[in-house]
């Protein structure tokens, strides 16, 4: 025993050598897969570390992962204690349904609501039946409910589950898009306080520059403006350079969405040559052109987090400015490559709808499917190269923003692949230099096409849908659901019927 505690201890010394460790993330990213496998390891371990503190202060080793949950939530106030929750019990019935009685009764007696309660056999050795209660009451009391149940013999296990996640292995994700204040945890690995090949590394000017612009994205919230960031007269020199090199190559290389929806953000104002926009800017535009809207971050995003962001037509965007000594290529995202590489394409509504496609696909998705969606996203949406007229066009964002990778994408160097999601999903990449690979689609339908055709073979057992009117993701994982969006379709259905027999009537006349 001594030994092995001895080489775990040796092996637990070696990981943490071999990253630089601050707050739980490693100094160093190889790629968004690797983030994912990182963030899951990290997050099982700092969620288990939370629970084991929040049990021991309760004196409650039984405690769930979301009871834990309500009860601090129910901590803060006398009002967050009647504040109504919504939840839902699993509970475990050895004696058959002759205890369904006793725990309606039960509700009723601490002023709960059932709403909804379904059985089923329960495939537990000593247990009849499982039961799913889902209630409507206050927190103070839906916590001593569960303490009440959990003194009955007639229950082999009472426990709370999330009335998002039913099943325990559906990872949390935001329904909202104020939830989006959640998902903001960072990768803080390729950073100038952490790597010595950042250039900003001995840059103390740079680095506390960076510092603040962080400070301002962590302060943000849903429904603030969006700060506005007083550029330097290097920073903005930075973007000038690089603003000039994408309008010098845009016309040959770039594809074709991406030239037009370009000259609308010069048109409008937005893109100058001398100055770097400010988010609230492009956010209002993007807003009239395609519901897209920007939220600052205040670096790397973790890979679940920012795909999240796309569910609900939200780009978590940097303000920070690359370093002046290297503007022509960046292996971190950095303002100028969110506004020159992402925006022009979030603001064509078919490339929008793409990417919120993308976003939608990864909620609830499992660690292994973030990792290929992931990958995919970096291999198209970051790294894309797509077919005009027999002729190799660029529509990602990475390659639009950085001069030495797009010359280097089109040059005979790399190796070109044709796109097929199942394939790109698994192909190992890196971000420190220019690729050795990118994946080139017969055009931008073909491959949102076969992105969709692939998503649909992921194991994710529900299917979700965003509601922009309420900027709220619906799970469709029950009838009524399905027969309520049945009707708005067919709504729909009848006004474009409609419009198209009013186009037919007028051609003819």
């Amino acid at each position: 025993m001594a030994v092995a505690a001895a080489q775990k201890n040796r092996e637990m010394f070696a990981i943490k050598k071999s990253y630089s460790i601050e707050n739980g993330y490693p100094s160093r990213r190889r790629s968004l897969v690797d983030d994912a496998r990182f963030e899951t390891l990290v997050v099982k371990q700092n969620k288990q570390s939370v629970l084991e503190e929040a049990r021991a202060r309760a004196n409650d080793y039984t405690l769930t992962e979301e009871e834990v949950i309500l009860q601090n939530a129910a901590s803060e106030s006398h009002e967050a204690e009647q504040a109504i929750q919504q939840a839902a019990f699993l509970l475990r019935m050895r004696d058959g349904m002759g205890s369904l009685a006793r725990i309606l009764k039960t509700i009723d007696n601490y002023k709960g609501c059932v709403q909804h309660l379904e059985t089923r056999p329960s495939q537990m050795t000593g247990v009849q039946f499982d039961a799913l209660v889902k209630v409507s009451m206050s927190r103070i009391n839906l916590l001593q409910l569960i303490r009440s149940l959990r003194q009955s013999t007639a229950f082999a296990g009472v426990n709370l589950v999330s009335e998002n996640n039913i099943s325990s292995k559906t990872p949390w994700f935001p329904c909202h898009a104020s939830d989006l204040d959640n998902c903001n945890h960072l990768m803080t690995k390729y950073e100038p306080e952490l790597d010595m090949n950042h250039p900003g590394f001995a840059d103390k000017v740079y680095r506390e520059r960076r510092k603040e612009i962080a400070e301002i994205a962590f302060a943000y919230k849903y429904g603030d403006p969006i700060p506005h960031i007083t550029y330097t007269e290097t920073e903005n020199a930075t973007w000038h350079r690089v603003f000039k090199t994408v309008l010098d190559l845009m016309d040959k290389h770039a594809c074709s969405e991406y030239i037009a929806a370009f000259g609308k953000l010069v048109a409008a104002k937005i893109f100058v040559p001398h100055q770097i926009p400010q988010l609230e800017d492009v956010s209002n535009f993007l807003r009239k052109h395609t519901g897209f809207t920007v939220r600052p971050a205040a670096g790397l995003l973790t890979s679940r987090d920012f795909l999240a962001s796309l569910a609900f037509r939200v780009f978590q965007s940097t303000q920070y400015v690359r370093h002046a000594t290297r503007p022509f290529h960046t292996p971190e995202p950095d303002c100028i490559h969110e506004l020159l590489g992402h925006i022009p394409l979030l603001a064509d509504p078919s490339f929008a709808q793409f990417s919120q496609e993308i976003g939608l696909a990864s909620l609830g998705a499992s660690d292994t499917e973030i990792e290929k969606l992931s990958t995919v996203y970096w291999f198209t949406v970051e790294f894309g190269l797509c077919k005009e007229n027999q002729e190799l066009k660029a529509y990602g964002a990475a390659l639009l923003s950085s001069t030495s990778e797009l010359l280097h994408a089109i040059s005979d160097k790399p190796e070109l692949r044709p796109f097929e999601p199942a394939s790109t999903a698994v192909q190992p990449y890196q971000d420190q230099d220019v690729q050795p690979i990118y994946y080139v689609a017969e055009s931008l339908e073909d491959a949102k096409e076969k992105f969709r055709r692939w998503v649909s073979t992921m194991s994710r057992p529900f299917e979700v849908r965003f509601n922009p009117h309420t900027e709220r993701v619906e799970v469709l994982d029950s009838v009524d659901k399905l027969e309520t969006l049945i009707g708005q379709l067919n709504t729909e259905m009848l006004h474009l019927t409609n419009a198209v027999k009013k186009l037919k009537g007028s051609h003819f006349e």
